[in-house]
Order: C-alpha cells, then sequence, then structure tokens
C-alpha cells in the first residue's frame, strides 16, 4: 500500500465517527470501577513519571494476577481510562476470579518505542518481584491489551526474562491476550503514525513481534488473539498473519473474530462481570488460565 492508503486503514478515530463516545464511556465505567474496587493507584515501577501502575486487588491471597495494558498508538491514553477492564475479574459479581493491574508507559513522541517496549517489560518484572506482596500469586501473571497495547502484549510474551534478570523464569508470563493487536510495524512506520513515533526501519524491525518470532524463546506463551469484525482490513490482517506465523512456531493460539464489533467497542465486555460462562474477551482469558492448569 502506498502512504495514503495505510493512512486510511490505521486512522481508527477516522473509521470510527463516533469515537469520542467509546471514550466518554470509558471514562464512565473507569470512575465507576475505582469507586467500587479496592485498589492501590499510582504504584512506581520506574524512574519515568509514566512508569506507574493502579493494582486491583481481591480478598482471597495467592489468586492470578491479570495485568492489562492500554492503546493509544504509543502516543495518548492513560491507565486511568481502562481501570473499567478490572470489573470482569476483580469485582465481587465476577467472582473475584483474579487480581488486575494497569499499567501506564512512557508515550512518544517523548520516547522512542525501544523506551516504551522496555517500559512495559520493567513492568511486569516489577509485578513479578511484588505480586506475593500485593496478594497476587507471582507464578500466575498473564497479560492482555488493546491496539498498541496488543503489541506490547506480543512483544512481552517473547521476551526473554532470564537475559532481563537472571533470577525471573522464563515463563513469568503465563498467557496473553492480544486484541486489535498490532504485530508487524512496518506499515506504522510508513503511515502518518511514524510523525510522532519517529521509527526509522530497523526499530521498525526489530520491534515487531512478528520478525522477532523466530528468535524467540521456546517454549511459546498461549496466545489469544482477537479483532472486531467491524475493524479495517490492516486489523484483520495484522492477526491473521501473526496467529498463523505463531501457530507455525509451535505456539498455542486461539485467534477470535468478535461479530459486530469495531476498534474501540470491542472492549466494552471487559467492564460487565456477568455471563455464565463468560464469554468474548473474558472467556478468551479464561480460558488462557484454565488451559495453563491455573484454574
Amino acid at each position: 500500500m502506498d502512504r495514503a492508503a495505510l493512512d486510511k486503514q490505521y486512522n481508527l478515530r477516522q473509521a470510527v465517527p463516533g469515537h469520542l463516545d467509546d471514550f466518554a464511556r470509558w471514562r464512565r465505567m473507569s470512575d465507576a470501577a475505582r469507586a467500587a474496587l479496592p485498589h492501590r493507584a499510582d504504584l512506581a515501577y520506574g524512574g519515568h513519571p509514566l512508569e506507574t501502575l493502579d493494582f486491583f486487588s481481591v480478598p482471597q491471597p495467592g489468586r492470578p494476577l491479570i495485568v492489562f495494558i492500554h492503546g493509544g498508538y504509543w502516543q495518548a491514553m492513560d491507565k486511568a481510562d481502562f481501570s473499567f477492564a478490572a470489573m470482569g475479574f476483580a469485582s465481587e459479581a465476577a467472582g473475584h476470579l483474579a487480581n488486575v493491574a494497569v499499567i501506564n508507559y512512557p508515550l512518544a513522541p517523548a520516547v522512542r518505542m525501544d523506551r516504551i517496549a522496555a517500559a512495559n517489560r520493567r513492568a511486569l518484572l516489577w509485578l513479578w518481584r511484588n505480586a506475593a506482596e500485593l496478594g497476587a500469586d507471582p507464578g500466575r501473571i498473564y497479560a492482555m491489551g488493546h491496539s498498541a497495547g496488543g503489541h506490547l502484549v506480543a512483544d512481552a510474551a517473547l521476551a526473554d526474562w532470564r537475559a532481563l534478570a537472571p533470577a525471573a523464569p522464563q515463563n513469568l508470563l503465563r498467557g496473553g491476550l492480544a486484541i486489535s493487536g498490532l504485530f508487524d510495524l512496518r506499515p506504522i512506520q510508513q503511515c502518518y503514525l511514524n510523525d510522532g513515533l519517529r521509527m526509522d526501519q530497523p526499530e521498525a524491525e526489530r520491534n515487531s513481534p512478528l520478525l522477532r518470532l523466530p528468535f524467540a524463546p521456546r517454549p511459546l506463551v498461549p496466545m489469544a488473539l482477537a479483532v472486531g469484525e467491524r475493524e479495517t482490513d490492516a486489523f484483520h490482517e495484522q492477526q491473521s498473519v501473526f496467529a498463523q506465523a505463531y501457530h507455525a512456531a509451535g505456539g498455542e493460539v486461539m485467534a477470535i473474530t468478535e461479530p459486530h464489533r469495531h476498534h474501540f467497542d470491542i472492549l466494552d465486555g471487559l467492564g460487565r462481570a456477568e455471563g455464565s460462562p463468560p464469554d468474548g474477551l473474558r472467556g478468551a482469558m479464561l480460558r488462557l488460565i484454565e488451559q495453563s492448569g491455573d484454574e
């Protein structure tokens, strides 16, 4: 595709004219979640002002920990916009299934993609080191993320944790759910988004999970990938190509298309605890936990 075609495929606010309504709904749901759920806010996992997280705890000690990584094309949004993701797992109505951490990370253009990915991995290492003190099981950490957060989930799934911290287990991350994820950053480097990201080609390549996959430690982390039926062709292709490559590399992967959903309302189900058995994204995450033998 030329730049104009790529811009059209990846300009999601243009593709979803009502996106401001989605953002407003997320904020209302997140305000309600923070009012309803016990949590510790703004825990620092690094030295940058945005290297912080909110931790939503459940009463039972030793439950799994689900880490939510927000989107915003690595340039926007805040963890406070996504507190609602905790409702589907940490609330009483959800059966206090898991603790939930919602993280922030430094944003472009202030920092480059290498720094963003490194901060995300640093957050997961901090949570592993501090999970027991926070009441969670450090051996049962899962990640889920949306859009740019989906990219960071896949990046973390391929991390060599022992190279980053010799005491860390190689299976520090037990599973990942990438929602509307981006796994090949070469098209991003060639479209309007790169005006803020400022990636050169080597940077886009080394931060592309699709291209890192052949060199990742084995065994691969079980993954679930979800895309909305109404998303652009580029997002369907990102998921399809990565799912096929992940499977071919020997990884367990669930590829899901959420009916009638676009890039933003695909997240709505995370803010609801009803549903037995849970369906949609909540169901996918719980299947990951069950498949790893944790429940």
